[in-house]
Parts: C-alpha cells; sequence; structure tokens
C-alpha cells in the first residue's frame, strides 16, 4: 500500500465544508511491488469525508506493455486505467467517479508520427482520454532525481519535441506540465508559441527544496513569483493547486513523528497557493491532491482540509471554481 497507514492515522480530522463538490483532477494509480494504489485504496481515501464527485488520472508509468513498439507500450496504461474507470462507473464502489479523465504519456519527440500514438490512446478510452504528459523535470545535480521519463535538459525546446506537442491541438487534447521551479521559463516560451494548445501548469511548478536547494525557500519563492507571473499571461496555461508536500520540496515532513495538521500545512505553503490564485485567477486554479504520492506527508482528508482552510477568504463562485469547475472545464467532464 502506497503511503503509511499507521503513521497517517495519527492524525485525524473531521471534513470542512463537507458538502462541497470537488473534483479531484490528478492522482495515480499502480500496482507495483510494495506499492499499490489502485481502486480500493483511493477508495478508501475518497470516504475521509469530502465530496469527490470525479477524478482525473494522470500518467505514472504504469502497466506499461511488456512487448511490441516502444512507442506504443504507454497505451497499456491507458487500457489499465480506463479498466478501472469502468469499475468505478458501474456504481459498485462509492459515489465518486474515479479516473472520469486520463491523461497519459506519449513521447512527443517522436514528432508529427506521435500520431499514431494518439490515435491509439483515444481509441482505448474515447470517452475518458483528455491529454498528454511529458513530464520534463530535469536538474544538473545528481541529488535531485529527474521525472521518470528520463528527460533531457531543455526537452521543451527541442525541435522534435516542439514538432510532437503541435499535434496536440488539432486532437483538442490538453499538455501538463511536470517540471522544476528554474524550468518555468521554458514552459512560458511553449506556452507563447503554441497559444491554441491547452497547457496545466503541474504541482507549481516543482519548487525545489532538498540537495542544493535545502535553505534556500526565500529566494527561491521571489524568483518563482515572477517567473509564474510571466507564466500566467498565456491565457491557455491553467495551474493545478497542490503536489507541493512530496519529499523533493523540501518540507520534511515525513520525517516527524506525527504527520502535519492541516493548519500546519495551511501555514507552511499558503503564499504558493495565494500567488497562483492571484495571478491566474480562480478560474484557471484547480487544487488537487497528487496522491498518493504526496501520501508521504499527509492524510488525503487533512489535505483537503488545508486547502479548505487556504480558500477560506474566497467568495462562493471562486471556491465554486478552484475545487470543481475549472477541472471539469478543462478536462470537459460531464
Amino acid at each position: 500500500m502506497a503511503g503509511n497507514p499507521d503513521w497517517l492515522a495519527k492524525v485525524k480530522e473531521e471534513a470542512l465544508e463537507p458538502e462541497l463538490p470537488i473534483i479531484d483532477p490528478h492522482h495515480h494509480l499502480w500496482d507495483h511491488p510494495g506499492s499499490r494504489y489502485e481502486l480500493d485504496e483511493i477508495v478508501a481515501d475518497l470516504a475521509q469525508g469530502h465530496n469527490i464527485r470525479q477524478t482525473v488520472f494522470v500518467e505514472c508509468k504504469a502497466m506499461y506493455r511488456d512487448g511490441g513498439p516502444e512507442a506504443l507500450k504507454p497505451l497499456g496504461e491507458t487500457e489499465y486505467v480506463n479498466g478501472i474507470a469502468a469499475k468505478s462507473a458501474s456504481g459498485g464502489f462509492g459515489d465518486t467517479r474515479v479516473a472520469a479523465g486520463i491523461v497519459g504519456f506519449a513521447d512527443l519527440r517522436l514528432g508529427n508520427a506521435v500520431d499514431e500514438v494518439l490515435n491509439a490512446h483515444i481509441a482505448r478510452a474515447p470517452d475518458r482520454f483528455r491529454g498528454i504528459r511529458h513530464a520534463s523535470a530535469f536538474d544538473p545535480n545528481p541529488d535531485i532525481r529527474a521525472s521518470h521519463t528520463a528527460p533531457p535538459k531543455g526537452l521543451l525546446g527541442l525541435p522534435s519535441f516542439r514538432e510532437g506537442f503541435a499535434r496536440l491541438e488539432s486532437y483538442g487534447l490538453s499538455f501538463d506540465a511536470w517540471l522544476y521551479h528554474h524550468q518555468i521559463p521554458e514552459l512560458t516560451e511553449l506556452a507563447r508559441d503554441h497559444p491554441g494548445t491547452r497547457i496545466i501548469f503541474d504541482h507549481f511548478g516543482g519548487p525545489l527544496g532538498i540537495g542544493p536547494y535545502d535553505g534556500k525557500r526565500g529566494e527561491i519563492f521571489e524568483q518563482w513569483k515572477k517567473d509564474v507571473s510571466e507564466l500566467a499571461a498565456c491565457p491557455n496555461v491553467v495551474a493545478k493547486l497542490g503536489g507541493i508536500n512530496m519529499a523533493v520540496n523540501g518540507f520534511g515532513w515525513h520525517k516527524r513523528d506525527l504527520p502535519p495538521t492541516s493548519d500546519e500545512l495551511a501555514e507552511a505553503t499558503r503564499d504558493w497557493y495565494l500567488h497562483s490564485i492571484d495571478a491566474f485567477g480562480p478560474e484557471r486554479c484547480m487544487f488537487e491532491s497528487n496522491f498518493p504520492v504526496d501520501k508521504i506527508s499527509c492524510s488525503y482528508g487533512v489535505l483537503w482540509n488545508a486547502f479548505k482552510k487556504i480558500a477560506k477568504g474566497f467568495s462562493e463562485s471562486e471556491k465554486q471554481n478552484l475545487f470543481h469547475d475549472t477541472a471539469k472545464r478543462v478536462y470537459r467532464l460531464d
């Protein structure tokens, strides 16, 4: 099971505003040796009191095909998740529709040849397939792990990548961007050059807090604010608010005797959320769980309580966007 359930159980909270409708636009599903997060596990998290109506699965290199052409191996993940989504949609696992939207992987460096992969993804989940994530998180320091896609430095600017990226617009597919904070200007350039493609900015752009970045949060935050404001000037970009409780962000929650409370999470991370909402506007922002990756630090119920505390000062219509409507529009959910 992903996460540490005994440790997480040491801090329990009642769900705030339990009737507020929520779409969780970013989680993963997998079954790795010693780490399982499938329908049963996410349903257990969803049962912690918040009104999660639908979720969006985002690729994580799970259940790739074992054989066949390399470019088509990621189709196995879409097949696997679409099966879980169908199981959830049967109604036998609660009211939440898990993986109502699916974001898969295609190597955009294939250029125009990526069409075969995109068509195949859509064919395997025609009612649910919504976009591509080709993660580009890269840092030259060996203490910082690169994305699971093993991207080279400067992936977003490679001519072959740009050629493949340009194909997304004709299919109406969005692009989820996972990168580190110092790469945000590369994403801004991509967004400016392709204004017709919807780009989703994941996890605040991955502000690093370990290795050479340990102890530099204030300095990083100041540059990050400028870079995010420039990115937000691109109207085709929307922001996911979450994914900042990973070990790589350097808060060290997972090293404590007790997990953090929602008050502690909100206090430590509020400024990142508020600047993003100020820059993009609530209609272009959506809270995300990034589970089970962020489960290393906190429980699902505590995390959504933290989001609700951060959003306390916003109007009802603004909260509707932050928790539900932006995700519904961006991922075209029924």
